[in-house]
């Protein structure tokens, strides 16, 4: 696949105040890239690099193979951006801001038939739409024009449960026509039912980049019911086996890598039912930024 962003050793100082240190990783054409993180862990400067808003202190950030700084202009051409903290004029209707932004853009778009889809009034003033039907219009100004490249800072704030639906679709499109969603949300199930890979940010520094099956497959809880309670330290030294909670006849277990050692510790007893599922992106994300491994439900 074709690469749309890489970033090498990326840094941005702030002084005192943190920023981002030799952050690296790459984001390919046709992928929902998620970036997550605690508040203050460094995303919003990470976008703001992409968006060449500010300028790195170190390293080198290329976005279609052209350099950020060197080549803004031609990049924001082909970019669409929904920030996390949306700021419209207030007095201009829907269609009048949209058409505002069709001529900056050289192009007319798709905006009326997104808007139609989110259900959205394009003829009420913005200072008198309600936030969620403000959200809907910077989701459509960032994919009315098509971009080859859709920068997204908490997409969902503010959607009812339908207009997310339809914003999941509009996502899916993008990349089906080959374009590249670059994903920041504090939602992590809505992370992990769109995104291919994340990227997992701490203190400034990326902790990780993976897919979510590989995160997702690599915890796991198993929750095993027996005939009668096993001894309380039947499962200590089992591979892979992270956490321990029993109460009476039913043992859960946090549990990492081959499922092959705790099954065959499970036969000793008279194993009544057992259930074992893949981890939640949440369960992931909480456990890393824990430092431990992910807890039993």
């Amino acid at each position: 696949m074709a690469e749309v962003v890489r970033a090498e050793q990326l840094t941005k100082n702030y002084g005192l105040n943190r920023g981002i240190v030799d952050v690296d990783f790459t984001v390919e054409a046709g992928e929902v890239f998620g970036y997550l993180g605690p508040n203050g862990a460094g995303k919003s400067t990470t976008i703001r690099l992409l968006l060449d808003l500010i300028r790195p202190s170190r390293g080198r950030l290329t976005i279609f193979g052209l350099d950020s700084r060197r080549d803004g202009v031609e990049i924001r051409k082909r970019l669409g951006y929904l920030p996390g903290d949306l700021r419209l004029y207030d007095r201009m209707t829907g269609r009048d801001l949209l058409e505002y932004f069709a001529h900056l853009r050289g192009a007319r778009g798709r905006g009326a038939e997104i808007a139609a889809r989110l259900d959205l009034d394009l003829d009420r003033t913005i200072k008198e739409l309600s936030r969620g039907n403000r959200q809907k219009v910077g989701i459509v100004q960032a994919f009315m024009h098509d971009p080859d490249l859709i920068v997204l800072d908490e997409p969902t704030s503010g959607l009812d449960p339908l207009v997310q639906e339809t914003f999941y679709e509009l996502v899916a499109e993008a990349t089906a026509r080959g374009g590249t969603v670059f994903l920041s949300s504090h939602v992590l199930s809505e992370v992990q039912h769109m995104a291919d890979r994340v990227g997992l940010i701490r203190e400034g520094r990326l902790d990780l980049v993976d897919s979510v099956e590989n995160l997702r497959a690599a915890f796991m809880h198993v929750e095993a019911t027996f005939a009668q309670p096993p001894p309380s330290d039947a499962f200590e030294g089992v591979a892979g086996v992270r956490r321990v909670e029993q109460d009476g006849e039913v043992v859960r277990f946090a549990f990492e890598g081959e499922i092959d050692p705790l099954l065959k510790a499970l036969a000793q007893f008279h194993v009544k039912a057992l259930d074992v599922r893949e981890a939640d992106l949440e369960d992931v994300f909480l456990a890393r930024y824990r430092g431990e491994e992910p807890d039993a439900p």
